[in-house]
């Protein structure tokens, strides 16, 4: 059986990277700009950063903000509507997941109209061509979606998330500056950055996990361990890291999977609407506790990578533990909150754990489960 490994065509890095994206536009022959960001990002003036870029070298746009933290099925049959009165022919998507996972499912429908319905693009869909030409500008360290070939999108209806995965959604330009996300307060600094070590630790563990993107995995977990505490205290340094930190796990996991780590998390953003990056990092400590038998001599690696000393010596048990506490320690010194309590209710707990079963991500968890064992890890957090 092969591997596959799908990335961007093109990717910048660094301080002033968007100013490549005007060249890249015209460079290309589109004319006018599809420009899919959210609400705060325009009141906050970070958008501005791009358009402003655009409106001085005279290209055209439109934008389309009318996308919520969790974007819904709504946010994106709202986005196809404006996509096709708007005479754009390329998307630029700035923001975090919730503005980049809008404009892959817009991008998407409109070149294969015939999944129209969004919950048809569920799971691996069939679709035959390449989404809307589009250009993704990161604003947070954490989701790493203009490198994934997966979105999510909240069905409100179900109460449930569902994860899309599909080659044809991938941004074709990725855009990673970190002055576009050097406005980031604290708390989502510190919960797009756990996001961004859950996506390295799971993607590393997972079944699906090879030698390249375990190359990738690992070097993100170092990245994120060494730079998150100082993005969270807004230093330059801190920001650049975790820029790249994030990146470079999207081009793991997008390529192998995640687990239920994932699985869990969606429910709670689903039902609760609990920022994804929080969930994350509230969930990852327990679900790695579960997983360790799974897992062979990786959280000794994990644990190295965080820079945890000694690990060469330890006993397996010891290492797997190190690592779980080198987790625990991050989580604690940038703010995340240790349990579930205030969020979860236990008469939502099988629901959810129906769900988490059901979701996309699970079957990538390198210990198989069952929907009562992940009712006994939501449990253990309440």
């Amino acid at each position: 059986m092969s591997n596959r490994i799908v990335l961007n065509t093109i990717s910048y890095h660094g301080k002033g990277a968007i100013c490549d994206i005007l060249p890249e536009l015209r460079g290309r022959g589109y004319k006018k700009a599809f420009v899919c960001t959210d609400p705060d990002l325009i009141k906050f003036g970070v958008a501005q950063k791009v358009t402003g870029l655009l409106d001085e070298g005279g290209f055209p746009y439109e934008i389309f903000s009318d996308i919520k933290a969790n974007p819904t099925i709504e946010n994106v049959q709202a986005g196809v509507k404006a996509f096709q009165a708007s005479g754009a022919d390329c998307i630029v998507a700035i923001g975090g997941g919730s503005a980049m996972d809008t404009a892959k499912a817009v991008g998407i429908i409109i070149r294969n109209p015939e999944f129209a319905d969004v919950r048809s693009l569920e799971g691996v869909a069939p679709t035959k061509n390449h989404a809307v030409f589009t250009i993704a500008v990161p604003t947070t360290a954490g989701t790493a979606a203009e490198v994934t070939i997966n979105y999510v999108i909240t069905d409100v209806e179900k109460k449930r998330k569902f994860v899309c995965v599909d080659t044809h959604d991938i941004p074709e330009v990725a855009v990673v500056d970190p002055d576009m996300m050097a406005t980031m307060p604290k708390g989502l600094t510190a919960a797009t950055g756990m996001d961004a070590l859950t996506h390295a630790i799971e993607g590393y563990i997972t079944k699906g996990a090879w030698q390249m993107t375990d190359m990738f995995h690992l070097e993100s977990i170092r990245l994120t361990s060494r730079w998150l505490r100082e993005a969270v205290a807004n230093t330059p340094a801190g920001r650049e890291g975790m820029a790249l930190a994030q990146y470079i796990a999207g081009q793991g996991f997008s390529n192998v999977g995640l687990g239920i780590v994932h699985s869990m998390a969606h429910g709670l953003g689903a039902l609760y609407d609990t920022p994804h990056g929080i969930a994350n990092a509230i969930l990852l400590p327990t679900v790695m506790e579960y997983n360790a038998p799974a897992t062979g001599e990786k959280y000794r690696a994990i644990a190295e990578a965080m820079g945890v000393e000694g690990t060469a010596s330890m006993t397996l048990e010891a290492a797997r533990t190190a690592a779980i506490e080198a987790v625990r320690k991050l989580a604690e010194d940038v703010g995340i909150p240790s349990d579930l309590k205030g969020i979860l209710k236990e008469e939502d707990v099988q629901f959810l754990s129906e769900s988490a079963y059901a979701d996309a991500c699970r079957p990538g968890n390198p210990r198989d489960t069952s929907v009562e064992e992940i009712a006994a890890l939501y449990r253990k957090l309440i």
